[in-house]
């Protein structure tokens, strides 16, 4: 009898053991990963230090597809299309990617993506030549007011520089012309050139250019309620009686629509793990890149509510 049990037990266990079993996911090939800017860009810079360090944790290489224009949009319209298999993933720039999304005909949406983990959150500054005769955020708002003409680089129509800027000028009451550049490498390098009078820019793409013996650009003020340890003697906006809260990009993991919650739960356990590991965090410090790590269900919820702070952009900033 006490046989019959433990055979009708084990009967009952060993399916089960085998189910879970089964419904585990690692990659069994190389995983491309989406970035939707150019090489050398801040997102290329920092997908390119983590994937580093994520193939320990993987178990498999992650190969960077640089997929630049549009401003965001076709990295972004390819990620929404590729197959759910857990071998493509890519990053997301917010609130650019819900900006983007809420224009018309948008090929892709917030619904387009399966959140995997957070990566970084980074605030925005705002610079000029280190040669600009402008040496406070004062002295730049009166320049602007005194003439309109005056010209900002952005990483893009309505992407996250070109917002930072529209709430600086808002705050502060001046009118000035927006130029896109497609990416904030290349909107940077039209400031450094003198195309432009003004930008907007997140602090890991600015800092090596900002610091040094011989920095290019000069930081004027942060989208900060408090001074960033990276630059402390710079005013936030809010000090200047300008614009006065954060305001800043994140940039994420996600995967295509539709992809299996065993594959989701893979790659935003061996993120997590990648973002833990010492010589992975020593070197995103040395970068001045502020990694914020944030589980699926956190990421998520930051999405939502960029959609809303998206929604309110479109109806106030950009409206004539």
């Amino acid at each position: 009898m006490k046989k019959l049990l433990f055979c009708a037990a084990l009967c009952l266990v060993v399916p089960f053991l085998f189910v879970t079993t089964v419904q585990a996911w690692s990659p069994e090939k190389d995983i491309s990963v989406i970035v939707a800017y150019k090489a050398g860009s801040g997102t290329d810079t920092g997908a390119r230090l983590l994937m580093q360090y994520a193939r320990k944790y993987v178990g498999q290489t992650l190969v960077i597809n640089n997929l630049p224009g549009g401003d965001g949009k076709i990295g972004w319209t390819e990620l929404a299309r590729s197959k759910p298999d857990g071998y493509t993933i890519g990053f997301i720039n917010l609130p650019s990617f819900t900006t983007l999304s809420l224009m018309p005909k948008s090929l892709f949406t917030v619904k387009s993506i399966e959140p995997i983990a957070n990566h970084l959150t980074e605030t925005c500054v705002v610079v000029v030549k280190a040669d600009s005769p402008w040496k406070t955020l004062q002295e730049l708002v009166d320049a602007c007011k005194a003439k309109s003409t005056y010209r900002c680089s952005t990483n893009g129509n309505k992407a996250s520089n070109h917002i930072a800027a529209q709430l600086f000028a808002r705050s502060a009451n001046f009118s000035y012309k927006a130029i896109p550049y497609g990416g904030t490498a290349d909107q940077l390098l039209a400031l450094r050139q003198g195309e432009v009078q003004f930008s907007c820019a997140k602090v890991a793409d600015i800092a090596k250019l900002a610091t040094g013996a011989a920095p290019e650009l000069r930081v004027l003020g942060v989208f900060a309620k408090n001074r960033l340890p990276e630059f402390p003697d710079v005013p936030t906006l809010g000090e200047a009686g300008y614009y006065k809260e954060w305001y800043g990009s994140a940039r994420a993991l996600v995967a295509p629509a539709g992809t299996p919650k065993e594959i989701i739960a893979f790659y935003e356990e061996a993120f997590k793990k990648a973002m833990e590991d010492p010589d992975c965090v020593a070197i995103h410090q040395k970068g001045n890149l502020n990694m914020d790590y944030m589980n699926s269900q956190a990421l998520a919820d930051l999405i939502q509510k960029q959609l809303l702070f998206s929604k309110d952009v479109e109806e106030s900033l950009f409206k004539k």
